[in-house]
């Protein structure tokens, strides 16, 4: 789960991390007050979206009046947003985080982020911050450090080099090592899969402060963290995907044409790679669960014809646990109720899967039944062409 930056600095001010003085604004009015209140020599107004490359795109603007932040506030307020990370279709802004500008001598990186080869945490740093953290791995990587965390947590030396690789000095290096130590905290306290600061700047007068803050959150462990479940902005995530996840469905949404709708992630991640060697393109990854039922199916159906891109669907079953027979009941009935018609393909693998293809003859639509994956995507790429 994502938030908004100024949701993300809020968590840095609990746990201590410095920020530029400012607030969210929902309104050109309250972005006015705002501005009157910080009463400083100049303004810069964030667009508050899901989404990177903001400045670009014009997401970010510059003020050295209260006039000025409220008619630029203005324009920006209902805007729609688009960079490399929104897509065509951009985000609607609805709210601005107004803030103090800083005078910046040198912008820094700071994330904390899972390191999943190396099943452990990893701090990563780089002196080039600013910019996207791939792109200093690619063009840049001898500046990009690394420390790994194991099991102990995030030692003070660990900070320290950091520090130091950083180019910091004096004061700075203590400051810096309490905001990665913060970082750290606020990581394991909070649930969160990232914690980063881009960029983190020294001002002119030689202080540190977080300049942005991203902060994501692992959804598996939202149930015990309800203050953060309750920072969720719905209109930042796709409609369908929030539609999937009220019925415990795993759907994220693609680009193609073919609807796939299967049970475990790793035969959707194979469906959607042999769709791709048939010649066709997924439109979904939509992962039903083991034990799916048959409300579940039909809200997966329900999902998929949503979609107006899809122009097929490609049913891949594997019955461990569930049984192919129960399950192919589940989708006849499913696709009755819900008026499926669109070409669909069925392969039903595992446990009473004869009975299961029986029931799919047997129920008066027409499905296409595939006993190999190779056959199904090949049956349903010519089914749309």
């Amino acid at each position: 789960m994502k938030i908004h930056e100024y949701q993300a600095k809020r968590i840095f001010k609990e746990y201590g991390v410095p920020i530029p003085n400012g607030d969210v604004v929902f309104t050109s009015e309250e972005a006015a007050q705002i501005a009157k209140k910080l009463n400083v020599r100049k303004y810069v107004l964030k667009a508050q979206v899901h989404a990177g490359g903001r400045g670009k795109a014009g997401g970010i603007k510059i003020a050295t009046t209260v006039e000025e932040v409220e008619n630029l506030s203005r324009d920006m307020i209902g805007m729609i947003l688009k960079t490399h990370q929104t897509g065509a279709a951009g985000r609607k802004v609805r709210s601005l985080l107004v803030e103090e500008a800083m005078d910046i001598d040198k912008e820094l990186y700071l994330g904390l982020t899972v390191d999943r080869a190396n099943e452990c945490l990893v701090l990563l740093g780089s002196p080039a911050g600013g910019v996207e953290i791939e792109v200093v791995a690619e063009k840049n990587p001898e500046l990009l450090f690394k420390e790994r965390i194991d099991i102990l947590g995030l030692r003070p030396y660990m900070a320290r080099r950091m520090a130091f690789n950083l180019g910091l000095k004096d004061k700075q290096i203590s400051a810096a090592v309490a905001i990665m130590q913060a970082m750290f905290k606020i990581f394991i306290q909070k649930d969160a899969s990232l914690v980063e600061i881009n960029p983190l700047i020294i001002t002119k007068q030689g202080n540190i402060v977080a300049l942005d803050a991203k902060i994501n959150f692992d959804d598996n462990a939202l149930f015990r963290q309800a203050a953060v479940k309750d920072m969720r902005d719905l209109n930042e995530e796709e409609p369908l995907e929030v539609e999937a996840s009220n019925y415990k469905l795993n759907y994220i949404k693609l680009d193609g044409n073919v609807g796939c709708m299967v049970n475990g992630a790793g035969l959707a991640m194979s469906t959607m790679d042999i769709i791709k060697l048939a010649g066709g393109e997924p439109a979904n990854f939509l992962d039903v669960g083991g034990g799916a039922t048959k409300d579940q199916v039909a809200h997966a159906f329900r999902i998929l014809i949503s979609d107006k891109n899809v122009k097929a669907i490609l049913i891949n079953i594997f019955g461990g646990i569930m049984r192919c027979d129960v399950v192919a009941a589940g989708i006849v009935d499913a696709a009755k109720e819900v008026k499926v018609n669109l070409p669909m393909v069925v392969r039903l693998q595992g446990t009473n899967m004869q009975e299961g293809r029986q029931i799919l003859k047997e129920s008066g639509l027409t499905f296409g039944i595939a006993e190999t994956m190779q056959e199904a995507a090949s049956k349903v790429t010519d089914a749309i062409k």
